[in-house]
């Protein structure tokens, strides 16, 4: 699998198991970010009401060596965050202009961190399994299908032979189809889709490549795909811990990858005017 960087703040927005300590450690560095960056080991484990040893093991089961890879790479995050605007869940109708800036700080966090977390080795290899797979399955359930149906119209427009399905008896079934030379594309904000898991292990039996988009780097569907890219996710911020889907960030890379192609296929042009012009007879001239 190849990696990108994380972003600790999506993390700790993601769906991720935590244990009661671990938990407060999240909270408090969800709810005060730069000052958390800046203190040693000891002094987080005393802010959140833990111990040295979790903080040290909560590091760990983020995917950090030891704290200061960890504390390095939030000090990375808020940098970055420090140039849009601070994170905040505050979201009130009694004070709608901050508000509405609030939500545009937490969406340009998003795509910021999304984007920046793209790497060029990830990419290039992503690009081409796309440009030259005989066929394309785009997979996904519940809160992403409209990702995926995103994805699949894009690529289509731009000529490569794509198929989703929102069924997954459809889903499942075409990927007993597939071979080595077309590509199984996951979208799973958790990565943690038992359905989605089988479709990739049926993949994985017929030696056919696996892109998946996903939050989280450990999970279960990151860890039997071949590449994975990485959207950024703060809707918990705006929302509840129990709902923490924000397809704003998967809708980004995406894009990234449409626009990519769009410039690396020689008849993506003249594809997209094509598909433009069966559909000119449905608008109002």
């Amino acid at each position: 699998m190849s990696g990108s960087q994380t972003n600790i703040i999506s993390l700790l927005c993601s769906d991720l198991t935590l244990f009661a300590a671990e938990r407060r450690i999240a909270d408090y560095i969800l709810a005060n970010p730069q000052e958390a960056a800046n203190m040693t080991q000891s002094q987080l484990a005393a802010q959140s009401g833990s111990s040295e040893a979790t903080v040290s093991r909560f590091c760990k089961k983020l995917g950090f060596e030891n704290y200061r890879v960890f504390q390095l790479t939030l000090a990375r995050d808020v940098r970055e965050t420090r140039q849009i605007g601070a994170y905040s869940n505050n979201v009130s109708m009694e004070d709608i202009p901050q508000s509405l800036e609030n939500i545009l700080n937490n969406k340009l966090n998003e795509i910021t961190a999304t984007i920046h977390s793209l790497s060029e080795d990830s990419l290039l290899r992503v690009l081409d399994l796309l440009r030259n797979a005989s066929i394309i399955e785009v997979a996904a359930v519940g809160n992403t299908i409209p990702v995926a149906l995103d994805a699949s119209f894009k690529f289509k427009q731009l000529g490569l032979r794509c198929v989703m399905s929102e069924i997954l008896e459809h889903q499942s079934a075409f990927a007993l189809t597939l071979t080595p030379q077309d590509l199984l594309f996951l979208i799973s904000h958790s990565g943690r889709s038992r359905r989605l898991l089988d479709i990739a292990k049926i993949a994985r039996e017929r030696r056919v490549p696996i892109v998946l988009i996903t939050g989280d780097p450990s999970s279960p569907l990151a860890r039997v795909s071949d590449h994975c890219l990485y959207s950024t996710n703060l809707e918990s911020l705006l929302t509840t811990k129990e709902f923490t889907l924000s397809r704003i960030s998967a809708l980004t890379i995406i894009e990234v990858l449409y626009l990519f192609l769009v410039s690396s296929m020689p008849t993506a042009r003249r594809n997209i005017s094509q598909h433009e012009e069966t559909m000119r007879s449905d608008k109002i001239l």
